[in-house]
């Protein structure tokens, strides 16, 4: 779901003047960004769904700390909180609401494999609505985040007045980007 959250990022920039793109980008992302040392550490991991062949959507993520609802919640109010010293309540709202945004898309695509808790505290149910297991379903939905994204993103952009030239260029930049990570998710890289 990489590229459906740099989509969601550009289309929030249409309306969020005030934080720079890269942050936004950075934001969207930033439950994975955790989500790699506790990888590394042998805290968080993942593994392929039993009976897959582990292409794209066919994992089963054991993040239970970056990516328990708690969890994800605490970490996008502590983002956004430390966020308003550069951009102001507002910015940093903005911010901590698109780290938040990750939990949510990855509930829609998951499966059933992100806690409520952190750690797992107290083994509830887990969540995850698995569209990952409809590979084309889930590749049109991020395709068409990705679009939508940058087509409000280029649309607000133009009429800040910035140059034509560099809201053209940034613009083909998303797009190329989603669609190079979504290419590599599809090929199972």
């Amino acid at each position: 779901m990489i590229t459906g959250h740099f989509g969601l990022a550009a289309g929030v920039k249409s309306g969020a003047r005030q934080v720079p793109l890269w942050a936004l980008m950075l934001a969207t992302v930033w439950l994975d960004v955790l989500f790699v040392p506790l990888v590394l550490a042998g805290v968080e991991g993942f593994e392929d769904a039993p009976g897959t062949d582990g292409g794209y959507g066919d994992g089963i993520i054991h993040a239970d700390w970056t990516h328990s609802l708690a969890g994800a919640l605490l970490i996008a109010g502590l983002t956004g909180w430390l966020c308003i010293r550069w951009w102001g309540r507002l910015g940093g709202l903005t911010i901590g609401a698109v780290v938040f945004s990750h939990w949510v898309l990855d509930l829609l695509v998951h499966r059933a494999d992100m806690p409520v808790l952190p750690g797992d505290l107290g083994d509830l149910p887990r969540l995850g609505f698995g569209l990952w297991q409809h590979h084309v379903l889930t590749a049109a939905i991020e395709a068409a985040l990705l679009l939508a994204g940058a087509m409000l993103y280029h649309r607000a952009a133009r009429r800040t007045g910035g140059p034509i030239a560099r809201v053209n260029l940034i613009t083909a930049l998303i797009v190329a980007g989603g669609a190079v990570t979504l290419g590599l998710d599809l090929a199972g890289l």
